[in-house]
């Protein structure tokens, strides 16, 4: 199977367009693919528990890896005790490394 990397930068409020993508990360990794998902910008918004779509990232963090950007979380308030189990706090050095991975295919929202 193939490595995806989906890095998402919408806020599930003002995007229908983030439950789709979380579903599509969710359906390459039950299919067996390397999929790592990487939140960044108004997409860390998804990782606080209180959040609509936690349940969702919850799931999503059971089955692929999910990267929150420090910086955008940092940003937007979001302290580590208010994230959703499974998420995980990353910096920018780890989404170049992700970026230049060889193979790795990437769809950016």
């Amino acid at each position: 199977m193939g490595k995806y990397l989906m890095i998402e930068t919408r806020d599930p409020f003002d995007s229908a367009d983030v439950e789709d993508s979380f579903e599509l990360a969710r359906g390459l990794a039950d299919q067996g693919s390397e999929v790592t998902v990487y939140l960044v910008q108004n997409g860390v918004l998804t990782t606080r528990r209180a959040s609509s779509a936690a349940g969702m990232l919850g799931q999503l963090a059971g089955a692929a890896t999910v990267l929150a950007d420090d910086f955008s979380l940092r940003e937007r308030g979001i302290t580590a005790d208010e994230i959703v189990p499974g998420v995980t706090q990353a910096n920018i050095d780890e989404l170049v490394d992700l970026l230049t991975d060889d193979g790795r295919k990437v769809i950016w929202h």
